[in-house]
């Protein structure tokens, strides 16, 4: 069982309280948690306000320097953080699992610590000199999800403070765990104050987005917390970076090879379990190659081993938590009330698990609510659709615009149909590809800025123009 602390002002902070962490294979307890307080927030913040000054006074070179070395810090200790996180999120060792994931944050963070911040002279001439420089904004809220939590807690925190920001992260209450190692190896080597960890409830990153003192919040997670955060945040006028939901829709057209692509289609719609906010979630298929394309996804589902993140052969873990589960089941049941008819897998009705079969539907009512809602989780519909024109307004026919993907053999039509639909990404004969030096985040109400890339890394920044 694995117990941490708090980190605040670069010391443990004592807790009154503690909650369990619980892992979501085996339903033991995989740790405690401290249970912060609203005066455990403004201690965090005052700490993180107190190392400011200091940090945000040092070279850009220096500032680099000390990133390269938390990247080495985690480095050092990548298959402790990744036992921790399976131990809690319960996503397999191997594969795309918790050592993939370790080893994305550390290349993330790598990747921030190199990039350069160069003043931009706008004019230079005889009327003279206009310099726009970017400063640091203070304090930077970080609000992380339990899908993927040490690597977003990395992309909310390293751009944070490379650009000069100290930070205060709350982590889910689902997956504290890893976070919090985490940020104790960062005080290893960062200087006290500059990142400092909290966990607790829901009321806590209500208080984060409300704080006086927090001069933005960068959060991850879903559709209606995002538009919570943004409220409670306008009083302050806070920066917000909101990487929120996704609906993501996959179009597939007739020229492809069903058995070619199948195993492109099923990863872009099941990473981490399908609990991936940029995943595949509605599969659009041309009804020349339909059946085709439904025949291989089922025979390559029927490959894939769902199991305990522990077990050597595992290639998928459980649901995380209760109410993911219990959303996705609902919305497969309700799938197949509409008469959707099921292709693998299916609705649970063992109350004690948490796992969920890879499950596959066929389905053509634009009302099902399997297509129209976000699922989150192992289930993916698959729509048949003979007119291009319809299948794009379907598409974007929802909400959430954060990313989407075209497979066709023919790059020009691609070119042609990515621009007409509306998502902040759009992949060619793949879905979900991320990396950190490309901009990434959602139209619509998939949120609100980018991050990835130098606009992820001056998105941490204010403007100030010098005329001179």
């Amino acid at each position: 069982m694995y117990s941490f602390s708090n980190m605040v002002g670069g010391k443990t902070l004592s807790a009154n309280a503690s909650f369990d962490v619980i892992n979501p294979s085996t339903h033991d307890l995989a740790g405690k948690a401290p249970l912060a307080t609203s005066a455990d927030l403004d201690q965090a913040v005052a700490a993180a306000a107190a190392a400011f000054p200091a940090w945000s006074g040092l070279s850009d070179a220096e500032r680099q320097d000390y990133c390269h070395r938390v990247a080495d810090k985690l480095e050092q200790h990548h298959e402790e953080l990744a036992r921790i996180l399976t131990s809690e999120q319960g996503k397999p060792m191997a594969g795309m699992g918790s050592m993939f994931e370790i080893g994305g944050a550390i290349a993330w963070a790598r990747y921030n610590a190199a990039l350069e911040i160069p003043v931009e002279v706008l004019q230079d001439n005889d009327n003279g000199r206009v310099e726009m420089h970017r400063k640091p904004i203070g304090v930077v809220g970080s609000i992380t999800p339990w899908n993927w939590p040490v690597m977003i807690a990395v992309w909310h925190i390293i751009p944070a403070i490379r650009t000069g920001n100290t930070v205060v992260n709350k982590p889910s209450p689902f997956t504290p765990l890893s976070t919090l190692r985490m940020i104790e190896l960062m005080n290893e080597v960062l200087p006290a104050g500059v990142v400092n960890s909290l966990t607790g409830d829901d009321s806590l990153g209500a208080a984060m987005s409300s704080h006086a003192k927090i001069g933005k919040i960068v959060f991850t997670g879903s559709t209606p917390t995002g538009q919570k955060i943004m409220t409670s945040a306008a009083d302050t006028l806070k920066r917000l970076t909101l990487e929120l939901g996704g609906n993501d829709a996959g179009i597939v057209l007739p020229d492809c090879d069903p058995a070619a692509i199948a195993p492109g289609v099923f990863w872009g719609a099941f990473i981490n379990n399908g609990q991936t906010c940029a995943a595949l979630k509605r599969l659009y298929v041309h009804d020349s190659i339909y059946q085709q394309v439904c025949d291989e996804l089922v025979a390559f589902a029927r490959t894939i081993k769902v199991g305990d993140g522990f077990d050597d052969n595992s290639d998928l873990g459980p649901i995380q938590n209760r109410m993911q589960f219990d959303k996705v089941n609902r919305l497969v049941r309700q799938s197949l009330e509409l008469g959707s008819q099921l292709l693998l897998g299916g609705p649970v009705d063992d109350p004690d698990t948490l796992f969920f079969p890879i499950t596959l539907i066929a389905t053509d009512a634009v009302s099902d609510p399997l297509v129209q809602h976000e699922q989150f989780g192992p289930a993916l519909p698959i729509i048949p659709f003979s007119d291009i024109d319809a299948v794009i307004a379907a598409a974007n026919d929802n909400q959430n615009g954060l990313g989407g993907s075209i497979w066709t053999d023919d790059q020009q039509q691609f070119r042609q149909l990515a621009s007409r639909m509306e998502c902040g990404s759009v992949w060619h004969n793949k879905h979900g590809a991320i990396q950190p030096d490309v901009p990434f985040g959602g139209v619509k109400c998939s949120g609100v800025g980018v991050e990835f890339g130098k606009e992820g890394l001056l998105a941490n920044t204010n403007i100030q123009v010098l005329f001179l």
